[in-house]
């Protein structure tokens, strides 16, 4: 019989937040819209970091590194992911969509498209989430060329805004794993 056992952090091989900033990026932003609370920004910031994504957006009353509960969730993802705040989402993407980059919003919507359904492909992606109670804005939808929604069965209406930023990540982002070895 085979033993199992946990990998060593040198055996994990993960790069230091200086080799992630020169290291190939995958082709999604993550646009943060009011988002209340610093640990789900702080998870989020680990989660980007696990999937190697371009940038993070935070905007309107979304906490910013530094942060204390932000690094209590990140465990140090926010000094490796690249970030920036802006003060409103829609100059964010309006500048995206100048870039060539498909606004993608995480929403339930009358149209939107299930998780399962939706490719990346050769695409840019300005990922937009939002707030915990109310979601993304309806301006913000009104903007976006696609809503994706993560299909659910049980009885609430949503997943907490950092579970649903993880479950979209590994979804759209899995099938360019290959690009990584770059």
């Amino acid at each position: 019989m085979i033993r199992n056992r946990k990998q060593s952090i040198t055996e994990m091989k993960r790069l230091t937040p200086l080799q992630y900033k020169e290291a190939h990026l995958l082709p999604l932003t993550i646009l943060l819209e009011d988002v209340r609370s610093a640990q789900n920004v702080g998870a989020i910031f680990r989660t980007a970091d696990a999937f190697r994504v371009e940038e993070i957006v935070l905007t309107g009353i979304t906490p910013r590194p530094p942060h204390p509960l932000i690094h209590k969730t990140a465990l140090g993802a926010e000094d490796a992911v690249p970030f920036r705040y802006a003060p409103t989402a829609l100059e964010v993407i309006e500048e995206y969509k100048m870039k060539g980059y498909e606004v993608w919003c995480l929403e339930q919507t009358i149209h939107s498209t299930p998780l399962e359904e939706c490719f990346m492909e050769e695409r840019k992606i300005l990922l937009v989430a939002g707030n915990e109670v109310h979601g993304v804005s309806e301006e913000l939808v009104a903007q976006a060329d696609r809503a994706v929604e993560i299909p659910q069965f049980g009885t609430k209406h949503s997943l907490n805004v950092s579970v649903s930023v993880g479950v979209a990540l590994y979804a759209l982002l899995s099938p360019l794993w290959g690009n990584l070895q770059k």
